[in-house]
Order: C-alpha cells, then sequence, then structure tokens
C-alpha cells in the first residue's frame, strides 16, 4: 500500500478527488462535494473559498471511504484548480473577498483597458505569447483597484484557486508555470512574470510583491500541516506536489502529454487542447496558447458556456438530465429548424463577451421540449467546433478526440461531437481527468525521476472501448450545413 496518491480537482461546480494505485494504475476510489455561485449583475461569478476548504474535506473522507484506504498511507497529493480565479490575501494570510472565477465577466472594461495599453491583440501577442481575455486573472485586478481600493491597499498575496488551496495544506505561497501562464501578467515564451504589466495597475510596486514563487512542475511544494493533516486525516508526510490548472492535469489524465491528441472537456465551460513541444510563433488571438504542466505548451480554447447551458434549459423545463437526454434524442438532427446561440454568460470563444443567448426559427410546431433541448447541445457543441477549426488552422492534428467531463457520460452528446467534428471520439475510463491528472503529478513528483511521467500515464490513463463513437457520413453531411449556419448567425452578433 506504499503507491498510494491522492489527486483533487477543485472545479466551478464542485470539488472531487480520487485516490489512485500509480502502481497497478487502479483508480481506487471517488469523492465529491458541491459548491455555489456568488451571481450578480454585469456577469458577477465569485466563490466562497471556505466552500473549497470543506469541500476538499467532504470529498477527501468519501473518496478514502470508497477506497477503503487509511488517509495514513497517501504519499502524496496534488491539487487542480479552475484556472483565472483571483485570490487576495492580506498580511495575515486571511482572505480579503470572495474568489472571482474565470467565468466571472465584470472585469470585461478594465480588460479592454489593459488591451489598448498593450497595443491590442498583436501587440498583446507580441509581449505575452498570448491574447488576454475578461476572465484571465489581470483584468480582476485592475477591477479591484478601481471599484474596491480599501481592499486593493491590503493586498499581500495574488493567488490562483490551486495556489489558495495549496497555500491552506501547507503554508506556501507558489505556482506552477502552467496555471500561471493563464493570468495574462505571465509570459508564456520565457515563462516568467511580466512585472510591467502590474507596475502599470499599480505603479508602488504593491501587487509584484504580492507575487508567488514559481515552481516547476514536477516540484514538491512542501508537507501538510499538521492541522490539516489532521482535519483530512492523512499522512502528515504526504508530499504536496505542484498541482496546477485543470486543463493542464487534465491533459495529464487524458494522456495528453505528447503531439498528436487531443483532448475536449464538456463540462461546465468546453475546452480543447493539444500538448506542442514549442510556443506557437503565429497563434490565432482566441488560441491560448499557455505552457503545460510537463514542460512544454499547451495551445487552448475555451468555450463559457457548455453544461451550464444545458442545466439552464433542463432546469427551464423540470427534466432529469435522464428526461433531457431522451428527449434531445427524439428530436431529429437540426431540432426542426430551432438553433440556439448559448450566450448565456457572454463567449469568450468566438469572442463575444458582451453577447446574450438567443432561440432562433422558432414556430408554433417546432417549439418543442425535445428541440429546445436538441438545440442546446447543438449549439454549445458548434462552439467547440468553432475553437477545434481555431486550432487545426494554427497547426494542431489529431486522428481521435479523447472526451472527458461530465457530459462526456451521454452517449447522444458523444455522437452529436464525432459528427459535428468529422472525427472519431474516445472517453476515458475515469472521466475526472484532473483529479486523475492530479494523482499521477503527485507520484511523478514523489518518484524524483525514478519514473517518467509518461511510464506513469501509460499505466493510469485508460481508454474505454465501449464508449467510442465513430462519424456517420450522413450526419456529417448535414451538421456542416447547420454548422454554417451556426458561423453566419455569429458573424452577424460580431458585426
Amino acid at each position: 500500500m506504499n503507491n498510494l496518491f491522492l489527486g483533487i480537482d477543485c472545479g466551478t461546480q464542485g470539488t472531487k478527488a480520487l485516490v489512485l494505485d500509480s502502481e497497478t494504475g487502479q483508480v481506487l476510489g471517488t469523492g465529491s462535494a458541491p459548491h455555489t455561485l456568488i451571481q450578480g449583475d454585469h456577469g458577477r461569478r465569485e466563490q466562497d473559498t471556505e466552500q473549497w476548504l470543506n469541500a476538499l474535506a467532504h470529498a477527501t473522507a468519501q473518496a478514502l471511504a470508497q477506497a477503503n484506504v487509511n488517509g495514513q498511507h497517501i504519499r502524496g497529493i496534488s491539487v487542480s484548480g479552475q484556472q483565472h480565479g483571483l485570490v487576495l490575501l492580506n498580511a495575515h494570510g486571511q482572505i480579503l473577498r470572495p474568489a472571482k472565477l474565470w467565468c466571472d465577466t465584470q472585469s470585461t472594461p478594465e480588460n479592454n483597458q489593459l488591451l489598448d495599453w498593450l497595443g491590442g491583440d498583436s501587440g498583446c501577442l507580441e509581449r505575452l505569447g498570448l491574447v488576454i481575455a475578461p476572465g484571465y486573472t489581470v483584468s480582476k485586478l485592475l477591477w479591484t483597484r478601481v471599484h474596491h481600493p480599501q481592499i486593493f491597499g491590503q493586498i499581500a498575496h495574488i493567488l490562483l484557486p490551486h495556489d489558495y488551496l495549496n497555500y491552506w495544506l501547507i503554508g506556501r505561497c507558489c505556482s506552477e508555470y502552467g496555471d500561471a501562464s493563464g493570468t495574462g501578467y505571465f509570459n508564456v515564451k520565457t515563462r516568467q512574470w511580466d512585472l510591467g504589466i502590474l507596475r502599470h495597475i499599480d505603479p508602488g510596486g504593491r501587487l509584484e510583491r504580492a507575487l508567488p514563487e514559481l515552481i516547476e512542475a514536477h516540484q514538491p511544494v512542501g508537507t501538510l500541516r499538521p492541522e490539516v493533516a489532521r482535519i483530512l486525516d492523512l499522512n502528515p508526510q504526504a508530499v504536496v506536489a505542484s498541482g496546477g490548472g485543470d486543463n493542464m492535469l487534465g491533459a495529464i489524465g487524458t494522456g495528453n502529454i505528447e503531439p498528436g491528441i487531443i483532448t475536449m472537456s464538456l463540462g461546465s465551460s468546453g475546452t480543447v487542447y493539444a500538448f506542442d513541444q514549442q510556443p506557437q510563433a503565429h497563434p490565432d488571438a482566441s488560441v491560448a496558447g499557455f505552457c503545460s504542466s510537463t514542460g512544454g505548451w499547451l495551445p487552448l480554447i475555451c468555450t463559457l458556456n457548455l453544461t451550464t447551458t444545458t442545466s439552464a434549459v433542463r432546469e427551464l423545463l423540470s427534466l432529469s438530465l435522464n428526461d433531457f437526454n431522451t428527449l434531445a434524442g427524439q428530436a431529429p438532427i437540426g431540432a426542426e429548424g430551432v438553433s440556439m446561440l448559448p450566450f448565456l454568460n457572454g463567449e469568450r470563444v468566438p469572442a463575444l463577451p458582451h453577447a446574450t443567448g438567443s432561440l432562433q426559427g422558432l414556430t408554433l410546431t417546432n417549439m418543442t421540449p425535445a428541440n429546445l433541448c436538441r438545440a442546446a447541445l447543438e449549439g454549445t457543441t458548434y462552439g467547440l467546433r468553432y475553437g477545434l477549426d481555431l486550432l487545426r488552422a494554427n497547426g494542431v492534428h489529431s486522428q481521435t478526440i479523447r472526451l472527458v467531463g461530465g457530459g462526456s457520460k451521454s452517449r447522444l452528446w458523444r455522437q452529436l461531437v464525432a459528427d459535428i467534428m468529422n472525427t472519431p471520439v474516445i472517453c476515458t475510463e475515469q472521466s475526472e481527468a484532473a483529479a486523475l491528472g492530479a494523482a499521477i503529478q503527485a507520484a511523478w513528483c514523489v518518484s524524483a525521476g525514478q519514473q517518467t511521467l509518461a511510464d506513469i500515464c501509460q499505466r493510469c490513463v485508460r481508454l474505454d472501448p465501449t464508449s467510442e463513437s465513430r462519424p456517420i457520413a450522413e450526419n456529417v453531411h448535414a451538421y456542416e450545413q447547420l454548422y454554417l449556419r451556426y458561423r453566419q448567425q455569429v458573424a452577424a452578433l460580431s458585426e
């Protein structure tokens, strides 16, 4: 029992925990606990960080119980966290305000100000290696200075969600290159903080002094604080690995650590990403050229509206998840002319931060629950196709897509993705890829060079052959026409 590792994934909707035997590659137990959102006008999306700590404890206890494992046998821990979120601490390590999340768009005006100062998309791309978007951390800092100057004056530590959880676990402020690359004040080409941007926001230097130390993905952060080890009932000598952003650790959890694999996540947001050994020289402004948590780069696109949209439709129609899928499956391709632009929270890809959702093509005969459900699935999947087209135009290629996230459990949705992307899709056995990737990273960190990451992934990342969906030629043809309509609708909004 000396090969047991705990992976934690703190997402938007909840925290998941997973116990992995890195020798056999078996996931022995899982657990989860929900979070709630603080929502408001102008795209406010925040969370109480105390919820994260409580959820981490509950999910960990569940995973250990399901695995029938004594927490004293856990050798290593790693935390995956939702990217871009802003956690502010004062000099005493106390939280200054709720964490602003990746899906918060209140700071869109501040993002536009910073983008103008950087010289627009081209200037930002040249300087940072990516183009900042409203969800990135940097605009949240300027927003805090403008709207909460008293809080801004107390900032002593700037942390991302996974950084904060590591701080709670061990009491050290540090960040890992992959997650840091999503802040908007980090140069993804040189892998360094861009202090000039922070000085522009705060000439007094408070922000640059508040930055965490940067560490490599394979480096440990330390061991658990004794009081945290007692709370979680874990081995106090368990090594806490660097952790990382959920997309970076999701890449590890799907074996996406070398060129040729595309990972697509059907979660609250939708993401599509691939591994690259070099930063992309001329990426599209909508492609985030993040660093990976494996020493390379992770060109990625993110759509803000995925299962958040399908969940909203389910709630509107008072449907269970099974009923939603059944109804969507009863409607034909194209939902009898009903189409949805699912931009309920604005959108990042396509770049429409101020957009709202809309239903089009409704008539007295086609306005049925089945067609509304189908239109929600199709509309969100077109957004992923839009992003995949951008990645492909920037040189990313793959023969298959590895599908993860809650939506990947739907056979109907898997077929939709295969048909709309015209690419075979397959799921990993473990749908919680970020939590699995975290556990794998912990094993890699503890092995201290005795095992390669590729060796551990080969044992622990398993594909589910029963989940494979291949494109159906007539569906592919039908969806090409419908996707063209989607592109025309998006173009009309952009104009």
